[in-house]
């Protein structure tokens, strides 16, 4: 009976010291499993960037194509996964090497990317068909297609990586698909205003996915109600009883107002989690509480850098890592303090110093663009993409519009009640946004004497949001049929 005690000591003892792993979920950065490496793509850049975390320089900037979003090593390897969205392909990188060793063509517009832990699977989600493709990361091949719902966007493995998770950008709607059959097995809605929703986490030992989104509240056109942000915890177990409840961040800490939040993660051991801000330009450390109520506690508000896009704990959780998409920069805190260790510059500004200025304001949700932090430009247009919604606007309802070839297509909006880009003063200094405005003195009335050259920085507004291109349909890659 003794010996048979101490057994059980001896197997609870190496069950609790056996290392925890947070799911394994989409990101635009990721790092190797022995902790060496760190991979990141860059949106504007076209490029992806491997950083050695030992001497936090940067080994390679490797070409990858028009807007990479997805990024993920392969199992314990260091052959990564690239998704890039507007090129319909996912890029292999040998990440010592820097080298391009394969290229797969999907069918369209590929966002996040994970890995099974032994390396035999990828996942990857296409946005546009609401699709999960299960890849061969040897060969390249297509295994399996999973038909989930339109604009799904986040993926992650369940801790047994017997399920999936994903979500889709537009509802926030999370489904569990079983690998078992790849059907999905299991869906967890959350109220008709949550959007933008493009990333999600699990705890790596309770039945928790956690979803970061915004709301948008299509009746309402002014700063005080229309955009809010938010953090959805849910229970994934099945039953009756099953939850999903809704954080909201703007009142989180008091009311420290916080907007646009991208991406979320979690330590290891599954006690401290991170959510970043894309237009407050910070983001909160918190403590997961295990009451099925609170979910989280507050314990730190950082501010990384401009228009933060994602975050990664290292697999011992001693630092996490902040990827600033503005800055142009990933750095490296300590998982213990908070502490700022290095901030390490990942790829040179591939933009013009105009577009830059412009796109920094496009993302801010703060002054001189906006006066109570609850929204930016790019709360409805994110990239230039529109949100999905019908605004209740006060010459009448309004489909949020893209801004691809906008620069061809002026007078702008649906009421083309603006014909240059600079008219949006006016929604800057309006009930919407309130903020203090680019302009020192009055503003000229839309469609009437240009606002132009009136402000180098409103005109840097208009730079950036007049920069946005057309991408061909995927149903036209092979030619345009009869008909058309």
């Amino acid at each position: 009976m003794k010996s048979s005690h101490i057994l059980l000591f001896v197997g609870i003892l190496i069950f609790s010291w056996s290392p925890t792993f947070a799911g394994i979920s989409n990101s635009l950065m990721d790092i190797s499993a022995d902790g060496s490496l760190l991979i990141c793509s860059n949106r504007d850049s076209g490029t992806a960037t491997v950083v050695d975390l030992k001497t936090n320089d940067v080994l390679h900037e490797i070409p990858v194509g028009k807007h990479p979003e997805g990024v993920s090593f392969v199992g314990s390897s260091k052959l990564a996964a690239v998704a890039i969205y507007d090129d319909d392909k996912i890029v292999f990188i040998d990440t010592t090497k820097g080298d391009i060793v394969r290229t797969v063509e999907v069918f369209d517009e590929p966002y996040g990317v994970v890995s099974t832990t032994d390396g035999k699977r990828l996942y990857v989600t296409l946005d546009f068909p609401g699709q999960v493709l299960e890849l061969d990361p040897a060969t390249g091949k297509t295994l399996r297609t999973f038909e989930v719902g339109p604009f799904t966007r986040g993926v992650t493995l369940r801790r047994d990586e017997s399920k999936l998770y994903v979500v889709q950008y537009y509802n926030a709607l999370v489904s569990q698909i079983s690998l078992d059959n790849g059907k999905v097995t299991d869906q967890w809605s959350g109220s008709r205003t949550d959007n933008l929703a493009r990333q999600l986490v699990t705890h790596p030992t309770r039945e928790k996915v956690y979803v970061s989104h915004i709301r948008s509240k299509i009746t309402s056109i002014h700063g005080q109600g229309s955009i809010f942000p938010y953090v959805s915890v849910v229970d994934s177990v099945p039953g009756e009883e099953r939850r999903r409840k809704r954080i909201p961040m703007d009142a989180f800490v008091n009311n420290q107002v916080t907007a646009n939040p991208w991406e979320v993660d979690i330590t290891p051991d599954g006690k401290r989690f991170y959510v970043i801000f894309g237009g407050t330009n910070d983001m909160y450390v918190c403590n997961t509480i295990d009451d099925d109520y609170r979910e989280l506690g507050y314990v730190a508000r950082l501010t990384p850098g401009l228009n933060p896009r994602a975050v990664r704990v290292g697999p011992n959780g001693e630092f996490f890592y902040v990827y600033t998409a503005l800055d142009f920069t990933v750095s490296k805190f300590s998982v213990t303090d908070n502490r700022l260790i290095q901030k390490t510059k990942i790829t040179a500004n591939p933009l013009t110093d105009q577009v830059l200025a412009g796109k920094i304001l496009f993302y801010s949700a703060l002054q001189p663009m906006v006066a109570r932090r609850w929204i930016s430009c790019s709360s409805c247009h994110p990239d230039g993409q529109p949100d999905g919604r019908t605004w209740h606007n006060p010459e009448g309802l309004r489909n949020t519009q893209s801004f691809a070839g906008l620069r061809w297509t002026h007078p702008v909006h649906w009421s083309a009640d603006r014909d240059e880009v600079q008219d949006f003063e006016h929604t800057i200094r309006g009930p919407l946004m309130g903020g203090s405005g680019l302009i020192k003195g009055a503003v000229d009335p839309s469609l009437k004497e240009p606002n132009r050259l009136k402000s180098d920085t409103l005109d840097a507004l208009a730079a950036y949001t007049n920069s946005h291109d057309f991408i061909i349909s995927p149903f036209a890659k092979d030619g345009l049929s009869d008909s058309a």
